[in-house]
């Protein structure tokens, strides 16, 4: 290996007599032998599905021993590919990095090369991570939104909004010129999502009591849905017609209790997000944009920088729903 180091540090996860319990360890290298990209990864994210693992969910990591880390952001130490060179910073998340593959909360990955992109030129490391696999799916929820809505349209609601993806969803879309709603369940965070561009705040509770109606007052344009269940399903009965929904999480239920009134008879779109498969060539498109015109001016105010010591204190905090920003965590200073 083109490395001098013979062992890393990472955060593992170990499941001792049915009970799972995690530690910095320090890792030979021979445990990331194969073939595939050597990255010496910079920065890791936390994201719920990180959590899960860590907590032991073997519905994400089938088994332990494991580093979780569905993020990294890093340069490259070998490769066997045409397309990157030893130096080349990138970026790699999803797919099946951090769940059943050794991930981005460790010092160094070991990743098939079709899972890793180029860390676009006006966006610095630290910049990949505070957006993450959370930024990305917010990144193609926006993409998907904006073939079918405009910002005259009118009003577009974002559930979830304090989480990363419903973060920076409000702040892209504030960005872009739509009057975004914001739904939490957190009326301390009124004033933050104020500053991240959401013109007005709607308390989880309150969306969740409106009447049992197959449809409800048409209201909003469209809207990025982060949460699944009740508050979906209220979406997408609010929604005027011809309107446009997107859905990428399930954290309140998976399931839906709906007719089928809000497509046929107002011809509601509702539109699936998975950030894990996304394709690639899509997912260029979508980071170049993030790096660019969708850049949040608000970016730089919307994460906690932390390092692997302290990464167990936030995961306790994102699994009790008390977590709030983007949770970087620094495995090498950029600079």
């Amino acid at each position: 290996m083109e490395t001098n180091n013979s062992t890393f540090k990472a955060f593992r996860v170990e499941e001792i007599s049915g009970k799972f319990a995690s530690s910095i360890q320090t890792m030979p290298m021979e445990s990331l032998a194969g073939e595939g990209l050597l990255i010496r990864v910079h920065y890791s994210s936390l994201n719920y599905k990180d959590a899960l693992s860590a907590s032991g969910n073997k519905g994400v990591t089938r088994k332990y021993p494991h580093t979780p880390g569905i993020d990294a952001v890093g340069t490259v130490v070998e490769s066997p590919s045409a397309e990157f060179a030893v130096g080349d910073s990138v970026i790699v998340t999803s797919y099946d990095l951090g769940m059943n593959t050794n991930g981005g909360f460790g010092e160094y990955i070991r990743v098939p090369a079709d899972w890793a992109l180029k860390l676009p030129k006006n966006m610095s490391m630290q910049e990949a991570m505070i957006y993450g696999t959370a930024g990305l799916t917010a990144g193609m929820s926006v993409w998907q939104l904006s073939k079918l809505l405009k910002p005259e349209d009118g009003k577009v609601i974002v559930s979830g909004a304090t989480g990363g993806v419903g973060s920076l969803s409000v702040s892209i879309l504030s960005k872009l010129g739509y009057e975004v709603l914001a739904i939490t369940g957190k009326a301390s965070e009124e004033d933050y999502l104020k500053r991240l561009g959401a013109r007005e705040i709607i308390l989880r509770q309150d969306f969740e009591n409106l009447d049992a109606k197959p449809l409800l007052k048409p209201s909003y344009a469209g809207g990025i849905d982060t949460v699944g269940g009740l508050i979906l399903q209220n979406i997408i009965k609010s929604t005027q017609p011809m309107g446009a929904i997107t859905c990428c999480g399930n954290v309140a239920s998976p399931k839906l209790d709906l007719t089928v009134f809000p497509f046929i008879l107002r011809g509601i779109s509702l539109i699936g997000i998975d950030s894990q498969n996304f394709p690639m060539k899509l997912r260029k498109i979508v980071w170049e944009k993030l790096a660019n015109e969708w850049k949040p001016d608000t970016l730089m105010d919307t994460f906690d920088q932390i390092n692997l010591d302290q990464l167990q204190g936030k995961i306790d905090l994102m699994l009790k729903g008390e977590l709030r920003k983007r949770t970087l965590v620094e495995m090498i200073s950029e600079g």
